[in-house]
């Protein structure tokens, strides 16, 4: 490689190496090359952000890299053209993630981000220092070798060259080599140290990252250290390179205090200064190495760091001793001035470390200094601090050495100061104990403890201290004592100091393990340590404050549970109290927390503790404590032992002496059965209260044997008897359930069990004597038993059967229900309900009615039972209530009686001293009224009494508890109402509801009223006995008949009896209505009824204003009547006389009610009666209908509420099918007069529509129309909606709002008719037609009939539409407006939706057919199976015969109409008649759409022949339409739609008659209905269609002069037959032909009409298309007919135009479907006739051809070669035979025929192309041929090349020597001879030219062959130069030529020459043009060197030294423009050669 391109590759930019731009392979670290070229960015971008997230899941801190690297942004970050600066950046980016990510390299996510980072911003080539530095700690590994390999280091001036061998190799770097090139390469060192330096710079500033600095500091290390022992000597640049990074690196590491690396990381730079040290001899160590080792550390470290040199440099040859000492000295010159270890260290400074002398010199420089008096103890601290590195070093360094100082001194020392101060030196050591081995164990327990009695507290604090240390010997008791003991003679207020003691003693304490484990020493702890917790002072910095709150914090509450909480509870009061108050408060927080631990202990600890047998005695003695007690207890008190027995023992007799002292109060009672609590006096309940304590606290003590003595004496002293015994006892098992308490203490459930057992074995010791009287009435044990059998505690249960059992077998009034129970003890202890089951089964035969002897007993029993809850505490007669509540009968009620009597009295009297359970009780007892007890009342006044009483009780007793009035309410249930057979008390019950429901005012008590009347079953006469007014004692209805017969003359009395009634009988009428409206069980309603209508009269009359409206009643009273005629009649018929007479039921009543009230809701109650009543009795409601519905239209209607749309439902659906029912069909009369009256019903209803809320519009239609029906009524509602529109709406309608008015209005029409079925919709449809059609046409035709008589159909036409009424005008439009909402309605989409049906048919060869309907519109699915040739269903044929009979009407319709149109065709009228029979036809479409094929195809048929051309024109069109789509049609269908052949034929022959336009678009309608016809079926039945063929050919005749429309579509007729009947039309192109190209000849026509030419084109193409085979003597006539047809259309219209590309179409299939048999000949004769008139012609001729060449086989074009050759000699022949025409033109026809001829250049092989282009080569270069040849053969030439590209050089040798002749005599600087001879001559030349030397462009530029030989390249060398010089044509002609033509051409020479021995005499030839005299030629000559230079860039350099010189003569050209071209050439070659050339000028 020469050195200016080792030059430029140095100075290369990374941007421009080779590799970037390619893509065959990709520098990559995971991934092969070749695999890395297929990845692309995105998946790049993916795997670097995947390796960055898991990263950052390690380390954080890589998250400041994401935005700048790892963004989207980096993704389109392109850095080879982005600034300076932003590439410096970006370097510092990817510099500083490299060293961030070095620590994680060996990871798989770091090298992912490697991968990224070098596939996107190429790394390897921009930042290889970084990389290197990145992966340099690992040279060892394989990946490193990777990361090598990437490198571009093959120059050996590069930096990194010295690790090519690892690139190459793969083998990792080699240890060994690395630190050879460290200390041999300067440069690499100081790299190393650099990146340390970076590394911990960076890695300082993050906290935490310490550990990332591992791997490099110790590669750093071991690299440099080992550089330096391998180094052969140590030179002062090693040294002044490597102290600066030693002092940085010490200065990070020790400066930043980077935890854990600046231990490990310190020793780098110590290690380094060791490896130093050898040369460091040389010059002062102090002065160098300490203050690089250690800059800027404090100079209490440097000797600790002292040490950690001289322990590195250990294991290394050095002098020790010298380095400590110079260091030493150093040391000390940098201590501070006023240092406490400055002075021992002065004396010290010399001594020799490995001589005794020096060491024991320097122990006693440390005893000297250390024993001055003035020595602070921080002083002392220091010092100690200071040595203790020193003695280490010197012990482990050194151990004999100062072993046998220490021993001498040791031996020495007899001061104990000294003693002291030679222990402390010793500690320094690691070995110093064994100076202390010899110590006596007990001597230091002896010592420890003497001195913990010492007076001095100082002595007494170090002896607790030296405790602590040596507490291990110390057994527990002994610490435990002995520390207590300290606590004894604390003195806080007098010394502080103790504090200190104390508190080191607690920590002691609190700390011995064995507390946990011994419960005696942490009770002696806790009492000892208590009374220092107690707060005496309000101090906070007092000794004993400190001490109380320390001790509370310290963990001894946690040692025993009495002090649970102190420490919260302390530390609350602290916070809340006020200062001063704190010793107060604090106390008594105390001494609540200790009684509240005490309670939550286990009560039994104290109790536990056994009292000595020997007392047991003394505890049943009447006396008090014992004196020796006494004395005994305050001996122990005064010892301070054992004091709990003795506290135990003192308690139990101070029980004692209160159990004797304790005395009954006289007011206790003594006979009675019951100890009620609720009676006894305050003092008795004090006395039962403490009885019941001291029960339960000997109880809880029963384990211990004196509380059992205990119980004893109690039982003994108090309940001696055990009557007494159990009537206590009672009171225990039952008290829990009192919720009164009013002895206000708390029995629990656990007492009571216990009280239980307890009772069970006292019950059980007793004899059968005491059994029996116990279990008597006289005893309260049965009873209390019994309630504790319903507990809900299942022990409780348990515990009372099993005293229940100890009474088995004893005579006792409740022997029944005990031997009843007891059996059942299981089930009972399991249930808790199941003993009120249980004795409700017991109890039931009483209900029966049969007496048997059981009965008595068992009444008996009961009876006894009820008895005790007159006597028991109101608690116990609760729960025995609730155990009996299963127990029913009139005994029962009866026995309860008085106590709900009492109750009652007591809560009308004292309801606040009424007692819950009281309350209950009451309850409880009331609920005994029931159905088993109903008789009662009948017998027993008192009873009814009673419970009347209780209804009236309305005091709330207590929240939450019902009232009494509730209560005895809720008790009137069906069942019990029932059960009452007298009904008199029934109706008492029944007037007390009344009565309370007017009276009451408590909602509650309405309320359960109200649901009390509507549970019981009530006969109707009760009710109307109660609705009877005070005075009136018949029935109301034969008053109501009496006032209708004399209302006038009564009228003033009858006001006068209403205004006696008053309002509150309205107001108990109004209540009673109430509770009716929801009352079902009402026997015998219709009683009622007379009564109802009473009362709706006296409604009715005019009442006094006082009295208030009496709208609500009577909407009540209608309500009343309602239902009860839907009870009478639930399905609406008719109700029998016998149940219901016709005439009570007052119709007339109810229409005066709608009609005299204002209020809808009356309205709405009315018409719903009016309607249930229509339905049973509907000749009375007929009377009155069109009143009702006159109403509702005017008033209910126009209501927009949920209720009223109910009602106008409801009237309807009840009302008008009676009316319909009316009309059972027999009279002809009935029947119009039900239609009439139906009439005006819809109208009403319409009327009112436009006031109706939209939303409620259509459902009120709907219904009214579905209800009258919708076959017969739909149509006439439409009609009345089509009036109301043209009558009212269109007139109240603004003129711009009738659009959207009549839009909107038609919407809702559609939405009616939507509503119902497709049947019911098209019969409407019809029925409005026929109306239609009954109309009169004009308003004035029923002006002269109405006088006379009217017509048949008038008489017998429904009057909807009142002519007469309306203007002629709006007849018109209600017609329009008819049609034309039935034409919109078959259109609409819910109309097809309904109308939609299908018929899936199975396979055709099933005998079987499977056939399915579905009509969606009527809701049905028909499946059937039916046999071949079955008929369909029924409802199929109907609806066929449905739109059938639609579509007659129709016709017959328009058929009107159009009479209509003709007889009005002089009239103004006529365009209404014109759109109306428009919207007429509009329809029929409409109908088409929805008619089945088969009826479709008849009815055509008919219209076709229609008389009228416009019906026949219209049938056309519904024709065409339906062939129009895409249906496949059935065989039978298709041979119907083939029938209608011939009549489309005779429309087609028709000769003109009537209306020549018309006539001629029906022949054209007909003739496009033909072609749709063969399209559709021309393929399978094509011989119908011959005859059309015929017809069509015959109408496009020359001789017959058709319309162009109709020649239009015949010729699309013919176009389509052809292409049907294929082989059957051949006999028709004899005809066809002739006509057709005759037709193609007259193309002004044709022009004219592009429709007309379209046509035609169709044609013919088609006809080729199908007949390609047949068209051959018609063939020329075709081509001349295109080739001419394609001028003119490209003159007149655009190319993209129907035309041209129909021309297009048909062109390309002449030329692809015509064999080169046919086609050739025609071809070369049509030439001949268009050359004569080539012009626009020859283009489209060779288009045909070349397009016919390129389809042609290999074959074809072998076989047809010579004749197409000779056709191309002869066509080639054009540009001489034309040779003074405009060459323009010539030369774009000569295009034409030589793009002709490449197409079949391209199909020939070598052998056959070669003797064709010889051959053409002599037809160019014959002597006599015209020189005009050669322009077209150097034009062809050109063209092939650039078809055949590098294969032409095959054929372009011959080529070479006439190009180089031609070129220099085309060169006018060489021959002044003109080459052709014509005047244009120069034009002839420069195209000569031009072709040449594109044609010599593309062989050099596609030769691969090397065609440019070195004989070659001369003989075309001098004729492209010389060009320079041919200024042929002109200037701008020879600009232009140099420009485009020749510099490319010679600059490509030079490519394809390819050989540096060509290059120099070309270059050279260029260059001496730069001295022709003309500018042009020069300047010429200088683009063609800088075109040359591009071309051969740095080869050109070998051409540089000859160019130098032209180039300087041009710098100084005379022409500016040459001189400006030179130096902007020279500029552009120091572009391309990247080499400085100013210098050579």
């Amino acid at each position: 490689m020469t050195s200016l391109a080792q030059q430029l590759q140095r100075l290369a930019l990374p941007q421009s190496d080779a590799s970037l731009l390619s893509r065959d392979e990709v520098a990559s670290l995971l991934f092969d090359p070749k695999e890395a070229a297929t990845i692309d960015r995105d998946t790049a971008f993916a795997i670097g952000c995947t390796g960055l997230e898991e990263l950052l899941g390690i380390d954080p801190s890589f998250e400041q890299f994401e935005a700048p690297l790892f963004s989207q942004l980096a993704k389109t970050l392109e850095r080879s053209v982005q600034t300076k600066a932003v590439n410096k950046q970006l370097d510092e980016n990817i510099s500083l993630f490299l060293i961030h990510l070095s620590p994680y390299f060996l990871l798989k996510p770091a090298q992912k981000c490697l991968e990224w980072l070098i596939h996107r911003f190429h790394i390897h080539l921009y930042n290889q220092d970084s990389l290197i530095a990145c992966v340099l700690p690992y040279h060892e590994t394989r990946i490193f070798v990777r990361v090598i390999q990437l490198l571009k280091i093959n120059n050996s001036k590069h930096k990194w060259f010295w690790l090519l061998p690892v690139k190459q190799s793969g083998v990792p770097l080699a240890k060994g080599t690395l630190i050879t090139h460290c200390y041999k390469d300067l440069g690499f060192m100081d790299f190393i140290c650099s990146l340390v330096t970076k590394s911990v710079k960076v890695f300082a500033e993050s906290p935490g990252s310490s550990a990332q600095l591992r791997v490099l500091l110790a590669f750093y290390a071991s690299t440099i250290v080992s550089a330096l022992v391998a180094a052969e000597d140590v030179s002062d640049n090693i040294i002044a390179k490597l102290f600066p990074y030693i002092q940085k690196q010490s200065l990070y590491l020790t400066g930043r205090r980077m935890e854990q690396t600046v231990s490990s990381g310190r020793k780098q730079p110590l290690s380094i200064l060791c490896a130093l040290a050898p040369a460091s001899q040389r010059f002062s160590f102090p002065n160098a190495l300490l203050p690089a080792a250690f800059p800027g550390a404090p100079w209490s470290d440097h000797g600790r760091y002292l040490c950690e040199f001289i322990g590195v440099t250990d294991h290394q040859n050095i002098d020790q001793d010298s380095l400590f000492d110079q260091g030493w000295i150093k040391l000390l010159d940098s201590a501070p001035a006023k240092t406490a270890a400055r002075e021992p260290w002065e004396k010290v400074r010399t001594i020799e470390l490995r001589n005794g002398a020096s060491q024991s010199l320097l122990f006693e420089e440390y005893i000297s200094y250390s024993s001055q008096e003035e020595m602070d103890s921080n002083k002392v601290s220091l010092l100690n601090e200071q040595f203790l590195p020193l003695i280490r070093l010197l012990e482990s360094k050194y151990p004999r050495t100062l072993d046998v100082v220490l021993e001498e001194h040791l031996k020495e020392i007899a001061d104990l100061k000294k003693q002291e101060l030679f222990h402390r030196f010793v500690s320094l050591s690691t070995s110093g104990g064994k100076y202390q081995e010899g110590v006596d164990e007990s001597f230091i327990k002896e010592a420890v403890l003497a001195r913990l009695d010492d007076d001095n507290i100082d002595v007494v604090l170090s002896a607790v201290s030296a405790f602590e240390i040596f507490k291990e010997h110390f057994t527990a008791e002994v610490t435990i004592s002995n520390l207590l003991n300290l606590f004894q003679r604390a003195e806080l207020s007098k010394n502080r100091e103790w504090y200190k003691v104390l508190k080191i003693a607690a920590d002691i304490l609190i700390k011995e393990e064995i507390l946990s484990e011994n419960d005696r020493l942490s009770n002696q702890v806790v009492v000892c340590l208590l009374p220092f917790m107690v707060i005496n002072n309000d101090d906070m910095e007092s000794a004993e404050m400190k001490i109380a709150i320390y001790l509370s914090k310290s963990g001894i509450c946690c040692l025993h549970p009495l002090l649970r909480g102190w420490e919260e509870a302390l530390e609350n009061v602290i916070k809340s109290t006020k200062p001063g108050k704190l010793t107060g408060v604090a106390n008594q927080k105390m001494i609540e927390l200790l009684a509240d631990n005490i309670n939550l202990g286990d009560p039994s600890l104290m109790l536990k503790m056994e009292i000595p047998s020997e007392w047991h005695i003394e505890l049943m003695l009447d006396r008090g404590i014992p004196a020796e007690l006494w004395a005994h207890y305050v001996e122990e008190l005064n010892s301070t032992q054992r004091m709990a027995v003795e506290d135990s023992v003192f308690l139990v007799f101070s029980l004692k002496n209160f159990i004797y002292a304790l005395k009954a109060p006289k007011s206790f009672p003594k006979g009675d059965i019951w100890w009620n609590p609720e009676q006894l006096k305050e003092d008795s309940r004090d006395y039962l209260h403490l009885l019941i304590g001291l029960f339960e606290m000997m109880l809880n003590g029963a384990d211990a044997v004196h509380f059992r003595v205990l119980m004893k004496l109690f039982i003994k002293v108090h309940l001696e008897d055990v009557f007494q015994l159990f009537k206590f006892s009672s009171v225990l098992w039952t008290y829990g359930s009192s919720l009164s308490n009013p002895l206000n203490c708390n029995v629990k459930t656990v007492l009571q069990t216990q009280a239980l057992y307890v009772g069970s074995a006292v019950l059980s010791s007793q004899k059968t004597q005491c059994k029996h009287q116990l279990a008597s009435i006289s005893s309260p044990v049965v009873t209390s038993l019994l309630v504790n059998l319903g507990s809900s505690i299942k022990e409780v249960r348990r515990a009372a059967i099993q005293c229940l059992q100890a009474l088995s077998g004893v005579v006792s009034p409740f022997h029944l229900i005990i031997d009843h129970l007891i059996p059942k003890a299981e089930e009972i202890t399991s249930d808790a309900a199941y003993v009120i089951q249980d004795l409700a089964t017991l109890f039931e035969e009483l209900q029966r009615e049969k007496k048997l002897k059981s009965h008595q007993k068992l009444s008996e029993t009961l009876k006894n039972l009820l008895s005790c809850v007159y006597s028991c505490p109101s608690y116990i007669a609760k729960d025995l209530m609730k155990v009996l509540q299963g127990v029913h009968g009139e005994m029962v009620l009866s026995q309860l009686l008085p106590m709900a009597e009492q109750l009652l009295e007591k809560i009308q009297k004292e309801p606040t001293a009424v007692l819950k359970d009281e309350a209950i009780v009451l309850h409880l007892a009331l609920g005994k009224y029931n159905e088993f007890s109903a008789s009662l009342l009948n017998k027993d006044p008192k009873s009814l009494d009673i419970f009347i009483k209780a209804v009236h009780a309305t005091k709330e007793l207590y929240a939450g508890m019902p009232t009494i009035q509730i209560t005895a309410l809720e008790k009137i249930t069906k069942p019990f109402f029932a059960a009452i057979s007298d009904e008199k008390v029934q109706q008492k019950l029944l007037r007390m509801l009344f009565d309370l429901l007017v009276n009451c005012k408590n909602s509650h008590c309405a309320q359960t009223v109200s649901s009390v009347f509507k549970g019981i079953s009530v006969n109707a006469e009760q009710v109307r006995i109660e609705l009877e007014p005070p005075d009136k004692a018949k029935p109301l209805g034969t008053v109501q008949q009496k006032r209708r017969q004399k209302m006038q003359q009564k009228k003033s009395q009858d006001l006068e009896s209403v205004q006696e009634v008053g309002g509150s009988y309205w107001q108990r009428v109004t209540l009673i209505l109430e509770l009716l409206q929801h009352k079902k069980k009402l026997k015998s309603p219709q009683i009622l009824v007379p009564a109802l209508f009473n009362l709706l009269s006296r409604c009715l009359e005019p009442l006094p204003q006082e009295q208030g409206n009496m709208e609500y009643t009577k909407q009540l009273i209608l309500s009343c009547l309602l239902n009860i005629c839907q009870k009478l009649s639930p399905d609406g018929g008719k109700i029998p006389k016998d149940v219901l007479d016709e005439e009570k039921f007052n119709v007339e009543l109810i229409v005066q009610c709608v009609r005299l009230s204002e209020m809808p809701q009356t309205h709405h109650h009315a018409l719903l009666l009016l309607g249930t009543a229509a339905g049973i009795f509907p000749d009375k409601v007929l009377h009155n209908i069109m009143s009702i519905f006159t109403f509702m239209g005017a008033n209910v209607m126009r209501l927009d509420d949920t209720y009223s749309f109910q009602v106008i439902n409801k009237t309807v659906k009840m009302v008008i099918p009676a009316l319909i029912q009316s009309d059972s069909g027999d009279s002809i009369e009935v029947s119009r007069n039900v239609e009439e009256i139906v009439v005006k019903i819809i109208s009403v209803f319409v009327d009112a529509l436009p006031h109706v809320p939209e939303h409620r519009r259509l459902p009120i239609l709907v219904q009214l129309v579905d209800t009258l029906g919708a076959e017969k009524f739909l149509w006439v509602l439409l009609i009345l909606l089509f009036e109301q529109y043209v009558t009212k709406t269109v007139l109240a309608a603004a003129y711009g709002e009738k659009d959207a008015i009549l839009e909107a209005d038609t919407e809702f029409w559609f939405s009616v008719c939507c509503e119902f079925s497709v049947q019911h919709q098209i019969q409407s449809l019809m029925n409005i037609l026929q109306y239609l059609l009954k109309l009169p046409e004009e308003k004035e035709e029923t002006i002269s009939k109405a006088v006379s008589n009217k017509s048949e159909s008038q008489e017998e036409m429904l009057q909807i539409f009142n002519v007469e009424t309306h203007t002629s005008k709006q007849l018109r439009h209600f017609k329009f407006l008819s049609v034309s909402f039935m034409s919109q309605l078959l259109s609409s989409n819910n109309f097809l939706k309904k109308d939609r049906w299908e018929l899936l048919w199975p396979n055709k060869g099933d005998n079987l057919k499977l056939v399915v309907y579905i009509i969606p519109n009527d809701e049905i699915l028909m499946v059937c199976l039916l046999r071949s040739g079955t008929r369909m269903p029924s409802v199929i044929v109907s609806i066929q015969k449905r739109n059938e009979v639609l579509l007659e009407t129709v016709l017959g319709y328009i058929n009107a109409v159009a009479q209509s149109m003709e007889r009005n065709a002089d009239k103004l009228t006529v365009k209404f008649w014109r759109a109306l029979l428009s919207k007429a036809y509009d329809l029929l479409d409409k109908v088409n759409a929805l008619l089945p094929t088969e009826t479709f195809i008849p009815v055509i048929r008919g219209l076709v022949g229609n008389r009228l051309p416009s019906v026949r024109r219209k049938a056309l069109d519904l024709l065409n339409n339906k062939l129009q789509q895409n249906i496949s049609w059935k065989k039978t269908i298709v041979t119907r739609f083939l029938k209608l052949v011939p009549d489309l034929l005779a429309i087609v022959q028709r000769k003109k008659k009537e209306g020549e336009e018309e006539q001629a678009i029906n022949r054209q309608t007909a003739l496009y209905t033909l072609k749709l016809l063969c399209k559709n079926f021309g393929a399978e039945n094509p011989d119908p269609f011959v005859p059309v063929l015929s017809t069509a050919v015959k109408l496009i005749a020359p001789e017959r002069k058709e319309e162009k429309n109709v020649l239009g579509s015949a010729l699309l007729c013919v176009a389509e037959v052809t292409s049907t009947l294929q082989a059957l039309a051949v006999p028709q192109l004899p005809s066809l032909m002739p006509s057709l190209l005759t037709t193609m000849k007259n193309t002004s026509e044709l022009v004219s009409s592009e429709v007309y030419l379209l046509s035609a084109l169709a044609a013919l193409q088609k006809v080729v298309e199908t007949l390609p085979h047949f068209i051959s003597p018609y063939l020329e006539g075709i081509l001349s007919q295109v080739i001419h047809l394609e001028k003119i259309t490209s003159e007149v219209g655009s190319a993209s135009s129907q035309a041209n590309i129909r021309l297009t179409s048909l062109k390309k299939t002449l030329a692809t479907t015509l064999t080169p048999r046919v086609l050739l000949p025609a071809i070369r004769k049509t030439y001949k006739q268009i050359e004569k008139n080539w012009k626009n012609h020859m283009g489209p001729f060779m288009s045909i051809l070349q397009e016919h060449i390129g389809v042609m086989k290999k074959e074809e074009v072998t076989s047809h070669q010579s004749q197409l050759t000779a056709f191309f000699l002869e066509a080639l022949d054009f540009r001489a035979q034309h040779s003074e025409n405009d060459l323009e033109e010539v030369g774009r026809t000569e295009n034409c025929i030589i793009d002709c001829l490449v197409a079949m250049v391209v199909k020939l092989s070598e052998v056959t192309f070669r003797p064709l282009f010889f051959k053409l080569f002599d037809w160019a270069k014959t002597e006599d041929a015209p020189k005009d040849r050669l322009l077209t053969f150097y034009n062809l030439a050109d063209c092939i090349a650039e078809k055949l590209k590098g294969l032409f050089t095959l054929f372009a040798g011959h080529l070479v020597k006439p190009f180089a002749d031609t070129l220099n005599q085309v060169n006018i600087s060489k021959t002044d001879e003109a080459f052709f001879d014509s005047e244009n001559d120069p034009e002839k030349c420069c195209l000569l030219l031009q072709f040449i030397l594109n044609c010599l462009y593309k062989i050099f530029l596609f030769d691969t062959q090397h065609f440019i030989s070195k004989e070659r390249a001369e003989a075309l060398m001098m004729p492209l130069v010389d060009q320079l010089e041919n200024r042929l044509g002109g200037e701008e002609k020879f600009q232009e030529r140099v420009t485009k033509q020749l510099i490319p051409c010679i600059a490509q020479f030079s490519v394809a020459m390819a050989d540096d021995s060509l290059w120099k005499p070309l270059n050279y030839q260029i260059l001496l043009k730069t001295r022709d005299a003309s500018p042009k030629v020069r300047f010429a000559a200088l683009i063609t060197v800088l075109a040359l230079a591009e071309k051969l860039k740095e080869n050109y350099i070998v051409l540089l030294p000859e160019s130098i010189p032209f180039l300087a003569e041009l710098m100084e050209d005379e022409c500016e423009e040459v001189e400006h071209q030179c130096q902007k050439t020279i500029q552009q070659l120091e572009t391309v050669l990247g080499e400085p050339l100013q210098s050579y000028f």
